[in-house]
């Protein structure tokens, strides 16, 4: 009896088809076109925007469109796992309008990966980014870069309800504070959830944070999300953000004189008391350095007078050698907590 050999899922046939796509993008045409890839950081918390920034250089000698041509995306991202596993992208029909690239210019995008390619899961992913160019008939493509998903550590976490949506389907969400170690500093981030429909509203990074000082995080009447951190000694960030992920407000706090806290009022509204609100963006003013016709004239300084001559030698009298006193020991007092 002939063995039954299974004809392949639509599914593995969509991974060949990927496959065979990046194949023929290994194999590049002459450098006519120069793609370069740049990404901030090689670590990222899930969910968080992973941003890439593309730039495309025209080096053909002459004016270059660049448009889809038969199914074939003029602009695109190569990611794959370290195992060599692609990643296709989460909408695989997605559009890009033509553009037009003069000799010699270049086009800057910036993209972000994590609303395009399913990157949730944690790992390492390899990233390249690829221009089709139909006049020169074929892909080019930049270095490949490596950047790792990980999970911070939850330190705050609470479910809340969405106030004005009468407890229905999608009328709860869950606020989750993170903190994530990176070789130099430790971030804070705040992701908001519906865990029902499997919604990620966003991942924020609030900034750096002192990792022995907890921040605070407080709900308003409202369920809008307010956090104050201790980026640095003596100053702090405030953060505003409410649950569709949106920050409505964020400032800096220099605590030089009164540290800065989250306090509730009476009718439920939530802010920030004490410390002294700065931008940390302006530039410090110069300091002016005076001319030389500003400088204050030196003090005149007193002629040394000689010492009087000896009637015997003529010599002048030798000062007397004066010994001083033995202080006695400080005596040291140690403070106590």
């Amino acid at each position: 009896m002939a063995a039954t050999i299974p004809f392949p899922n639509r599914g593995f046939l969509a991974i060949l088809a990927v496959a065979a796509l990046l194949s023929m993008m290994s194999h590049r045409a002459p450098a006519q076109v120069t793609v370069d890839l740049s990404i901030k950081r090689n670590l990222y918390v899930a969910y968080e925007p992973l941003l890439a920034t593309v730039r495309v250089s025209n080096l053909s000698g002459d004016r270059l469109l660049l448009a889809d041509v038969e199914g074939k995306k003029w602009f695109g991202f190569q990611i794959e796992t370290l195992d060599g596993r692609p990643i296709p992208p989460t909408d695989p029909n997605y559009e890009i309008d033509p553009i037009e690239v003069g000799s010699g210019e270049s086009i800057t995008r910036t993209v972000n990966l994590t609303q395009l390619y399913p990157l949730s899961d944690f790992g390492s992913y390899r990233v390249r980014a690829s221009v089709y160019a139909a006049e020169l008939g074929g892909y080019f493509s930049s270095p490949p870069l490596t950047v790792e998903i990980t999970e911070g550590r939850l330190i705050w976490q609470q479910t809340v309800g969405v106030p004005g949506m009468g407890g229905g389907p999608g009328a709860s969400r869950v606020i989750s504070l993170l903190s994530h170690r990176m070789p130099e500093r430790t971030d804070l981030y705040l992701r908001i959830e519906d865990r029902s429909s499997g919604v990620v509203y966003c991942t924020h990074r609030l900034g750096d944070y002192i990792a022995f000082g907890k921040p605070e995080v407080m709900l308003d009447t409202g369920n809008t999300i307010h956090v104050l951190q201790n980026n640095i000694p003596r100053q702090f960030i405030y953060s505003k953000v409410g649950l569709d992920g949106k920050i409505l407000d964020r400032v800096s706090y220099n605590s030089q004189k009164e540290r800065p806290q989250l306090v509730r009022a009476r009718d439920g509204s939530v802010g920030v008391l004490g410390g002294i609100p700065f931008d940390p963006r302006a530039t410090p003013t110069p300091g002016t350095i005076p001319k030389l016709s500003e400088r204050p004239v030196p003090l005149p300084t007193a002629t040394p007078t000689p010492a009087p001559a000896s009637k015997a030698t003529g010599k002048p009298t030798p000062k007397p050698k004066i010994t001083p006193k033995p202080t006695p020991n400080p005596v040291t007092r140690l403070e106590t907590d």
